[in-house]
């Protein structure tokens, strides 16, 4: 087996690594990188893994796949330098890097391909292996992957994995004609296997924490990898890459060193099966910061931890698991009581369903915890979709210092019954759906509630607006706590 290994020199950095594209979405991209995941984690190497663009789902698998937290590359929300920074700095203690890409290597919002693949691909000079669906082609595969090859002179592919493969006339055809025709290298074939599949929902593949045989389908999926891809001419196309050049951002959150604070404020996270879309980046920007983070569980746990000064309820599959959570009554009943007596609460699309009073899923409705006037029913299509930009509104506490937020969103539910006259917005929706399509973020207190997510590379003012109000949240408790001591 090749030995590779990061080294640096000085600000330039050796990160061996690939960018897994495709010239479409559903080609194979994320089975073959869980399968190279865990593949190579088993040889003994040990894999930082990534995923181009706003993705909670995918990342929860390779993180499965490789035992290392896997972060997101976004070019909506991080700029070239955050986004090279991002790959040093997650790459560190790896022996090599996999980013999975997002949909067809060169689709992105516009005409230059903004936000793509292809784009990441360019910024952290990293070389493409080319997942090809096979299916009903031979020949014609050459002329596909000649014109990714020369479409952009800059994204530089160096190898082909051929998935979906019918039989050997079929890959000895397809085989020959990439590696006469485009002179690249055939690294692996899978064939057609009906057992080399995630299970989806609406909002894409199921998550992990939800798979009882999330080992067994990775194990799988690794024997399949062993079998069909030739490992070593992968780490010898990985270890080509060239060095990478990033300087360190001080005012990016990654690159933020931890901030020393005696009284540190204590906010709870809600991280479980049902709400498991966090950032990690969100997370530790929150630590660093200051804050000690306490994490809840709304299925097992009967109330909220103690001392808790906010709250932080991200998204995730509220209604796959309404009726358990109508049945935890009494941890709903501690966090409308929370929001009652202004604690701040941040929550994010599944979060913001959890706090409004029911969920409707099908001809079921479920009671939530009732905090923020309104109901949520769930459709069978996508009521917003996309990257986000949001104008926060002046009664925003949570993003007063920003004048836009960037963001994105993806949800099948829609809000009913809204009381307008007990809530404000936070929000003026400049791009996206957001609550009616004018208006995001809904202001109770201190609860700010929204189908829009954000990561803290694209507000980095984020995470101290968060702590900030924990802080002078626990002061407040602290300060009545001595009053009623003295009364």
């Amino acid at each position: 087996m090749l030995d590779v290994t990061a080294k640096r020199e000085q600000n330039s950095w050796n990160v061996p690594r690939l960018v897994i594209g495709a010239p479409q979405g559903r080609s194979g991209k994320t089975t073959i990188t869980l399968g190279l995941l865990r593949a190579l984690k088993q040889k003994g190497f040990t894999v930082q893994p990534f995923k181009k663009g706003p993705d909670y789902i995918d990342p929860s698998w390779h993180t499965a796949a490789a035992a290392r937290t896997c972060r997101n590359l976004d070019a909506y929300f991080m700029d070239e330098e955050q986004i090279r920074w991002s790959l040093v700095q997650g790459s560190q203690g790896s022996r090599l890097s996999v980013i999975e890409g997002a949909m067809g290597l060169f689709d992105g919002l516009d005409l230059a391909g903004s936000s793509s693949t292809a784009e990441i691909a360019k910024i952290t000079r990293t070389p493409v292996l080319l997942v090809i669906d096979a299916t009903r082609m031979t020949r014609s595969v050459a002329a596909m992957v000649m014109g990714y090859q020369n479409f952009d002179p800059e994204v530089r592919i160096t190898g082909v994995v051929l998935n979906k493969v019918a039989g050997a006339r079929q890959e000895k055809l397809m085989r020959e004609a990439i590696e006469h025709f485009c002179g690249l290298p055939v690294v692996g074939v899978l064939p057609k296997d009906g057992m080399l599949v995630i299970p989806d929902r609406h909002l894409g593949l199921v998550t992990n924490a939800e798979m009882a045989e999330t080992e067994r389908i990775l194990e799988r999926l690794a024997q399949s990898i062993c079998e069909n891809i030739d490992l070593n001419k992968v780490l010898k196309l990985a270890n080509e890459a060239p060095c990478l050049e990033t300087l360190p951002k001080q005012e990016t959150a990654v690159a933020n060193k931890p901030v020393e604070i005696a009284n540190r404020p204590r906010i709870g996270i809600f991280r479980d099966r049902v709400f498991s879309f966090y950032y990690p980046e969100n997370i530790e920007a929150l630590e660093k910061k200051g804050a000690q983070i306490v994490f809840i569980d709304s299925l097992s746990d009967s109330r909220l931890p103690e001392n808790i000064d906010a709250l932080y309820i991200g998204g995730g599959f509220p209604e796959v698991f309404a009726k358990e959570l109508e049945k935890n009554e009494s941890l709903r009943r501690g966090v409308l009581e929370a929001a009652e007596s202004y604690m701040p609460i941040y929550a994010e699309c599944g979060g913001l369903m959890y706090l409004g009073r029911s969920i409707k899923v099908g001809y079921e409705s479920y009671q939530m915890v009732g905090a923020l006037p309104f109901d949520t029913v769930l459709e069978n299509k996508p009521q917003g979709h996309g990257y986000t930009l949001m104008l926060p509104n002046v009664n925003n506490l949570w993003f007063a210092s920003e004048r836009a937020v960037r963001g994105h969103e993806f949800h099948n539910s829609r809000i009913v019954n809204l009381n307008h006259e007990a809530i404000t917005f936070g929000f003026r929706v400049e791009r996206g759906c957001g609550i009616d399509g004018q208006n995001d973020g809904i202001v109770y207190k201190r609860v700010f509630a929204a189908y829009n997510h954000v990561h803290v590379c694209a507000c980095l003012s984020w995470a101290d607006s968060f702590v900030n109000l924990a802080r002078e949240n626990a002061s407040i408790v602290a300060g009545t706590m001595v009053q009623a001591a003295g009364a």
